[in-house]
């Protein structure tokens, strides 16, 4: 479907300066200073993370959680341009605006876990490369896909400063690059799973499964849809525009069919490694797998019938509950349920927290400033 079925994207306009994004800027700043002194005294000085325990908050949340939250755009193209849905297009750009953010900043967000930062150069010099790392496939498919996404969302720079003519030649090779933004995220969002999996017994039953690729994927679509109906919201409430209800809960349908695809997968898979005792054992890793499942358990009941797709609060809390449950279980698989034994133990410190806070605090303050200045959003 062509963009002229459509209301064109157009700058919203309107304040740069407000209380909302005082505040984030205030938060993005300290995160600054923080990383400032990483930069200079090392991750000692700011972080919790051992030789025992070095998988801490940044890397687990600013890569698997962050680029989880980033497969909005990664799941419009899919729906629109692989499964030929034009009736979604007004949300493709919004999309791929929250995803370009959340995967670049991922990305460098991996330079500052790196102890050795100079040298992530390495990553992509052959000589370097060990072709069966799984984290070498993930870096390289991350770099790549951010890559892909400003070249796809280059037109609407091209739009604001004129440059028809340079818009017109991209569009004719930007199928190329939609189809590579549909196989990268395919690719490094299953990799992360596989990750896990090299962890071996280090990682507790519940979270080490054959099929740990397959759920990390699974779930990295779920909660692109739920990321689209949760910015859709937002926008719709911060922006005071029209929440398009009838895309939503089309949207809602398929993502509650593909979160119960998930349970059931999840369950069955417990069930034939023997692990369903694990659910019920006293402590810590049984009670956040059970906050987990329920994450993703109540959305489905709370959506059931296309009454309750139509009622925005509704939809509101089952896109939060998604997003819960997706962090829950990367948070769970690298952190609560990661151990090397020999005593290590981890929780982030204040500066790690600070420092995610303020990267989500850049993600939202870049996104109000670019729908404010660029055309993104589907002008009314």
């Amino acid at each position: 479907m062509s963009d002229a079925h459509h209301a064109a994207p157009a700058p919203l306009g309107g304040p740069m300066v407000t209380p909302t994004t005082v505040t984030l800027a205030i938060l993005a700043a300290i995160a600054v200073v923080i990383l400032g002194v990483r930069f200079l005294h090392g991750m000692g000085a700011v972080s919790n993370i051992s030789d025992g325990q070095t998988w801490g908050i940044w890397v687990v949340y600013d890569v698997m959680i962050g680029s989880a939250f980033a497969c909005g755009g990664y799941v419009m193209a899919i729906l629109v341009y692989i499964f030929n849905k034009g009736e979604y297009h007004p949300m493709v750009r919004p999309a791929l605006l929250g995803s370009l953010f959340g995967y670049t900043l991922a990305g460098l967000s991996a330079a500052i876990d790196l102890g050795r930062y100079w040298n992530f150069w390495h990553v992509f010099w052959p000589g370097y490369a060990q072709l069966n790392s799984v984290m070498l496939e993930v870096a390289l498919c991350v770099s790549a896909y951010i890559l892909v996404m400003w070249i796809e969302f280059a037109p609407a720079l091209l739009e604001k400063f004129g440059l028809k003519g340079a818009k017109k030649k991209l569009s004719k090779l930007l199928f190329f690059f939609i189809a590579l933004g549909v196989v990268l995220p395919t690719m490094h969002q299953s990799s992360l799973g596989a990750m896990l999996t090299v962890f071996g017994y280090h990682v507790h039953p519940l979270w080490q499964s054959p099929v740990i690729s397959l759920l990390f994927l699974m779930t990295a679509v779920t909660t692109g849809f739920a990321v689209v109906i949760f910015e859709s919201c937002l926008s719709s409430s911060g922006f005071r525009r029209a929440l398009e209800m009838d895309l939503l809960t089309k949207l809602s349908r398929l993502m509650v069919w593909t979160v119960a695809a998930y349970i059931i997968i999840r369950l069955a898979d417990l069930a034939m490694r023997g692990a369903f005792g694990f659910m019920f054992e006293p402590g810590l890793k049984a009670l956040m797998f059970w906050i987990e499942m329920i994450a993703f358990i109540v959305p489905v009941f709370l959506l059931r019938d296309e009454k309750r797709r139509h009622q925005p609060a509704k939809l509101f809390v089952a896109a939060v509950l998604l997003m819960t449950g997706a962090f829950l279980l990367r948070i769970n698989a690298y952190i609560v349920g990661y151990s090397t034994g020999l005593g290590w133990s981890y929780f982030p410190s204040v500066p790690e927290l600070m420092v995610s806070i303020g990267i989500i605090a850049i993600e939202i303050l870049g996104y109000i400033v670019l729908v404010r200045y660029l055309p993104v959003l589907p002008k009314e």
